[in-house]
């Protein structure tokens, strides 16, 4: 079908919801808008779908929100009678029709009698993962765009172990959604009648309470905060997101009595009124709670994004500036800590585990194989973590220790099988009550770290390019980059290509190929001779093409200078083919 047939299917149904009605009405004349909104199904992935709000089979609304949950009724269908009655626990953040999409999630899933605990108002999408653990639940649903712009939202989508669906499943799941060709006439059940029979519960208060509780449990050191955690002084702010009660609340609890909010972004708002972007990552974001830490002298900040799986930090550096620290240095700070403290106390496993992505600095696993621990590349996405993490949680092989990734995510406790801020921000209180210990700044242990590991130094590079041009270009982008591969860049030559669709690794100056043991992926890695590398990759979650950069040098400026000319040489031949 056409996008015009589908248009007009859409413009034509009986009982469109009057605001899609009458926004299709207003852009009637923008061809380029309309084909937009109806030329294909908003894609439904392995780890759900996210997408602009508004009309149509590509965007998020009612419909395609009832789509995405009658293809989840359907999977949990076919598992049997005893999968429908664990049920699924829904969710949802701060953002425009969160409350009503998981709703429509909530009794699409009851049309099909399969049992929904349902938060009544916003939670992190950490909690939903401890919340799908804690009820025995077969899956979860959290409504989030996580740290996009305001007008997109999102569905994902968790298995019975709180993890995102890995690849089998979510595949399986994929081909039942992709299998509803009409989003208009999806039937729902009645909210009052679904409560009436239990299919439709409220999730209780105890849920918080237990896992605050669980929140507890990756202190490493509970002395040193009774000690110094009130002399800590820490600026945080939620971004308008989900993350203002928790952290608070696990944070005063362990002792940190010292926090001031950024009032201006503590409550939810969706439009994120006083940021350009709501993302930990973007150092714009960390423009308010500066001017408090600057007023208050204070010794970390932390910014949470809108659905709390993700925080950024920012510490006073030599010149007594606030600088925000990368996701990968934030990592490794956290990770020598934990390790270093588990080392003095005795408790390191001898089969501990820490487990990163392929995007992720090479300073973790130095770090790692520093304590005789055991280093392990994933594919980027934490859904892949959580997999690892429950595979070894059957077979013993490893005890899990400390998982990260470059893009501000991490997870100490693996009660939680998705990252969790709330977890980080308790680490990284700890964090800066260890280094006030020692009368250090946090700055200054990161410089202890890279003394003592190699100046490790990534960067992230990203172009967005929207519509259905933009993802065209994309395409074209890494297609160029596979099959004209570079021989080499910034004056080193490329050692290895690792390719991960194909899954092969090959060995430039022997043209000899290796398997690469993970699963298929779009993604294309350039090793230098060097020790340096480039990553190239499609987001998942955004129209964009991402392009990531790392080094290692005997000298912070000597990393810095050789970080700059490896991405003006990749970036050079990006910009000549778009």
């Amino acid at each position: 079908m056409n996008w015009r047939a589908r248009y007009a299917r859409w413009i034509n149904f009986h009982a469109l919801e009057k605001e899609l009605k009458e926004t299709l009405t207003k852009i009637e004349s923008n061809e380029e808008a309309l084909e937009d909104c109806f030329y294909k199904d908003l894609e439904f992935g392995t780890g759900g779908m996210r997408g602009e709000i508004g009309p149509g089979p590509n965007r998020m609304n009612t419909y395609t929100i009832r789509r995405a949950a009658k293809g989840l009724a359907l999977f949990i269908e076919a598992q049997g009678e005893e999968a429908k009655n664990r049920g699924v626990v829904i969710a949802y953040d701060s953002r425009h029709k969160s409350p009503e999409f998981a709703k429509e999630a909530a009794l699409t899933l009851g049309k099909h009698g399969v049992k929904t605990y349902l938060f009544l108002d916003l939670r992190p999408t950490p909690e939903l993962s401890y919340a799908v653990r804690k009820l025995n639940a077969y899956g979860g649903i959290v409504v989030t765009a996580s740290h996009n712009p305001p007008e997109y939202n999102g569905f994902k989508v968790y298995g019975p172990d709180g993890g995102q669906l890995p690849p089998g499943p979510a595949d399986e799941l994929v081909r039942y959604v992709n299998g509803i060709e009409d989003e208009l006439t999806i039937e729902v059940a009645d909210e009052l009648e679904l409560k009436a029979e239990r299919l439709l519960q409220i999730v209780a208060e105890n849920v918080d309470n237990a896992y605050n509780e669980e929140l507890k449990t990756i202190v490493v050191n509970p002395d040193l905060l009774k000690e110094v955690g009130g002399d800590v002084k820490i600026i945080f702010t939620p971004l308008h997101g989900t993350a203002n009660v928790s952290v608070r609340r696990v944070l005063e609890e362990t002792g940190f009595t010292d926090v001031t909010v950024v009032a201006e972004q503590e409550l939810p708002d969706p439009q994120f009124s006083t940021v350009k972007s709501p993302n930990p990552e973007e150092h714009a974001a960390f423009e308010l709670a500066i001017q408090y830490g600057e007023k208050e002298g204070a010794d970390l900040l932390l910014a949470t994004d809108p659905d709390a799986d993700r925080v950024g930090l920012a510490v006073k550096n030599n010149d007594g500036e606030y600088v925000v620290l990368t996701g990968n240095q934030t990592g490794a700070l956290l990770l020598d800590y934990i390790l270093s403290q588990k080392e003095k106390q005795g408790t390191l496993p001898a089969n501990g585990i820490v487990m990163k992505t392929i995007v992720t600095s090479e300073l973790g696993r130095a770090i790692a194989e520093h304590y005789g621990m055991t280093a392990m590349d994933t594919l980027t996405g934490f859904k892949f973590i959580g997999e690892k993490i429950a595979q070894f949680e059957q077979t013993g092989e490893h005890t899990f220790l400390f998982g990260y990734e470059e893009s501000y995510g991490y997870l100490i406790g693996d009660f939680v099988r998705d990252k969790d801020a709330v977890q980080a921000c308790l680490a990284a209180a700890e964090l800066a009550a260890y280094y006030k210990s020692r009368q250090m700044t946090v700055y200054e242990g990161l410089l202890e770290v890279y003394e003592k590991y190699g100046y490790y130094q990534e960067s992230l590079q990203s172009l967005t390019l929207k519509g259905k041009a933009g993802i065209e270009k994309i395409q074209s982008i890494i297609s160029s980059f596979r099959t004209e591969p570079p021989v080499e860049i910034a004056g080193n030559r490329v050692a290895y290509i690792e390719d991960y669709q194909s899954s092969q690794s090959m060995n430039v100056s022997i043209a000899e190929p290796s398997m690469i043991q993970l699963p298929k992926s779009n993604v294309l890695k350039y090793k230098l001779e060097d020790g340096s590398w480039f990553c190239i990759r499609p987001s998942g979650t955004e129209p964009k093409v991402k392009f990531y950069f790392g080094v290692q040098k005997n000298s912070l400026e000597e990393s810095r200078l050789s970080l700059q000319e490896l991405e003006l040489a990749v970036m050079n031949r990006v910009h000549a083919l778009s």
